[in-house]
């Protein structure tokens, strides 16, 4: 790695750089949906950022932050959001991405845990932070987007975001001056538990941002994603690629699957970052005319289903480039047309994969086991968990990163992600995979979501597990649970025909629209009336 390769690694530089190189390029667009459906739209320059992140910088000074020290940042999809990252890349400080949706014992512990003197928190936010402000003595100030009332006559130091970045923007030097030190502390999904804090370095943003041209992105591209800047895949592959190439991204406020393609179309936008859990959400979306008629030419997808991979391809006219990893680190890359469909790819040339047993050894061709990796030159990438050397430890048991999750490699070397390890549904002595149910019941039209989940069996048998299907119906009222039994036994084998229907408002998702299967697990009840059965 070049010296000046090295030193892009560190946010503030890279904003630094390419403030000289385009200062008055428009590079951010954050849209609004507004009540009448019409786009608000907001923006950043290279310029704006760097000249915002000095004014964050300062204002970190003024709360007394060190060097080292750790704050939260509370907040939807906000060209603020990378202001402050930017600054605390100057000041030198570690910020914290909570999803503002996070609350109770859940946020407490992300704060507490992290030991965060502060927190950027948008008002929306407010009132989850103050029910558990008891809960967080470490918490000392916050500076809110938005409304600040809420908070008065609080312990706390209160700021508003707007009055941190108006006046001139001061001169202050860039602090950080080594890539491996922690840029940010990204929490784990916690979708089993409470989660862990991953010490993320500069070097580690640098790399995944520098991975524009691997990721198939090119001169006139724009970039787009729904998904939230408080989780790596929003933050690392689309924003620091977007700040690396110079290629203009554009940022929904939040996920919207009904306005998605309109933002594309107005906006231009050519690929855009997709998740296994939003799949089904958008498919599921009633059949239009112009699916098609977008300027995407493809989606990078982490988690899209096999059986849906070429009915999507063709009915949004684009095509699927697959990839798999984890904030970690790990990777896999499926290129359009260089593995099969429903493979996750090959390591790229820098990292060398296996698929082992649980004695580690090497499995078969075809063979389920642990996909682990280490670096090409046989170093394992490190794993630092905040407080949590045991989980560190674990991950790179024998030098390779354990990535927790069931797969197998076929012939010819291409990976196949199979589920998250503990969480495969065995029913009836099958291993059901949950993509080929969630596809069938996305395209049924009384469907506005699913995801496929399993309960302990019903007959007792150790290790078996009956299926559940969350549906968010169209129309509650008129939901018709016969009819969607009956064409899941029309098009799936009699063991993948869920056993269980469970009607929900609204699926619950994590920050990267993961469905939290622990939460549907504490609401479902077979005797309950919104569960369903044949």
């Amino acid at each position: 790695m070049s010296d000046d390769t090295q030193d892009l690694m560190i946010l503030a530089n890279l904003i630094a750089a390419r403030k000289e190189q385009w200062p008055d390029r428009d590079i951010l667009t954050f849209v609004t949906v507004e009540p009448d459906g019409s786009f608000a739209e907001e923006t950043r320059t290279y310029v704006q950022l760097w000249e915002n992140g000095q004014r964050v910088a300062a204002g970190l000074d003024g709360e007394d932050m060190q060097f080292g020290d750790a704050f939260g940042v509370i907040t939807l999809n906000h060209p603020e959001f990378v202001d402050v990252m930017v600054g605390s890349s100057i000041a030198g400080t570690i910020f914290v991405p909570v999803d503002p949706r996070t609350k109770g014992k859940k946020l407490a512990f992300m704060l507490e845990h992290a030991g965060c003197r502060g927190a950027v928190i948008g008002d929306y936010a407010l009132p989850q932070l103050l029910d558990v402000l008891d809960q967080c003595p470490t918490l000392e100030w916050i500076w809110v987007l938005g409304e600040a009332d809420a908070a008065a006559g609080t312990r706390l130091r209160i700021r508003q975001v707007a009055d941190v970045l108006a006046g001139d923007a001061p001169d202050m030097a860039i602090r950080v001056t080594d890539p491996e030190l922690p840029m940010q502390m990204l929490y784990t999904s916690g979708t089993t538990g409470d989660p862990k804090a991953i010490l993320s370095p500069y070097a580690r943003f640098g790399m995944v941002a520098s991975l524009g041209d691997a990721l198939a992105m090119r001169e006139g591209d724009r970039p787009y994603t729904g998904l939230s800047l408080t989780h790596a895949n929003a933050q690392l592959i689309t924003l620091g690629t977007v700040l690396f190439t110079g290629y203009p991204g554009v940022f929904s406020r939040k996920f919207t699957k009904s306005r998605l393609w309109d933002i594309a179309r107005h906006y231009g936008c050519t690929m855009f970052n997709l998740l296994g859990g939003m799949t089904t959400a958008i498919y599921s979306e009633p059949l239009k005319p112009d699916d098609a008629d977008n300027p995407v030419r493809y989606v990078l997808s982490a988690g899209m289903p096999a059986a849906l991979w070429e009915k999507f391809e063709s009915r949004y006219g684009l095509e699927v480039y697959e990839f798999y990893g984890a904030a970690e680190g790990g990777l896999t890359l499926n290129p359009p047309g260089s593995s099969p469909i429903g493979s996750i790819g090959k390591p790229p040339p820098t990292a060398e994969g296996r698929v082992v047993d649980e004695k580690g050894n090497d499995c078969a061709p075809g063979e389920p086991g642990e996909i682990i990796f280490r670096n090409a030159d046989g170093s394992c990438p490190p794993v630092s968990y905040f407080k949590n050397p045991e989980a560190s430890e674990k991950k790179t048991e024998g030098g390779w990163l354990r990535m927790g999750d069931i797969g197998y490699r076929d012939a010819d070397g291409h990976y196949y992600f199979l589920y998250r390890k503990g969480g495969g549904i065995r029913h009836n002595g099958d291993f059901v995979n949950p993509a080929f149910v969630e596809k069938e019941l996305a395209e049924h039209p009384a469907i506005d979501d699913v995801f496929v989940y399993g309960v302990p069996s019903a007959n007792g048998v150790p290790g078996e597990k009956d299926v559940v299907a969350a549906i968010v119906a169209a129309d509650p009222a008129g939901f018709d649970p016969g009819a969607v039994f009956e064409a899941c036994r029309e098009h799936l084998e009699s063991n993948f025909v869920p056993s269980y229907l469970h009607v929900v408002p609204e699926i619950p998702k994590t920050a990267s629209e993961k469905p939290q299967e622990r939460f549907l697990l504490e609401d479902f009840d077979p005797e309950s009336s919104n569960v369903y059965t044949q």
